[in-house]
């Protein structure tokens, strides 16, 4: 088995959608990003790259290449997910945590829940998507972060 880690955070800006976990959110802002800023499927990426020990997103996908402006993060998610198959394992479990003020995410749990799931073509349970706020404090509604953790289990 293998753990990874990722963390990311982007600036809510005027004139972006909001993308989380590849489901389109209504808000006044989006985040600000050289892709859709998907923070939550960046933060899941690293995670996994962290655990096959071949570095970040960055590395892979960089906002100096062209082909990457505006590229669906969900795509970019395939491409690594087909990397942790390569590299012989499969998902054990996933677990995202994303920081935001606003907006309240909650109803769109499930859904981003779903597109994870069929992602990684794996069962719903597991994969656990869960958002909370700062209280004020930290990006203090100026932006959103996620956390991943990911394991991986070898045998795929």
């Amino acid at each position: 088995m293998r753990i990874g880690f990722g963390y990311d955070v982007h600036r809510l800006v005027e004139g972006r959608r909001l993308i989380l976990c590849g489901v389109e959110i209504p808000h006044e802002k989006g985040l600000l990003g050289h892709s859709d800023a998907d923070v939550a499927v960046h933060a899941l990426m690293d995670a996994i790259l962290g655990a096959l020990a071949l570095g970040d997103i960055g590395k892979l996908f960089p906002d100096t290449d062209a082909k990457y402006k505006d590229a669906d993060s969900m795509k970019l998610l395939a491409q690594v997910v087909e990397i942790m198959e390569k590299n012989g394992f499969a998902l054990g479990n996933l677990d995202i945590t994303i920081t935001a003020e606003k907006p309240k995410l909650s109803p769109f749990i499930m859904k981003m829940r779903e597109n994870l799931a069929a992602a990684f073509s794996c069962d719903i349970s597991k994969v656990s998507v869960k958002a909370t706020t700062e209280e004020g404090l930290g990006l203090a509604g100026n932006g959103i972060g996620a956390y991943a953790v990911v394991m991986l289990e070898a045998g795929n």
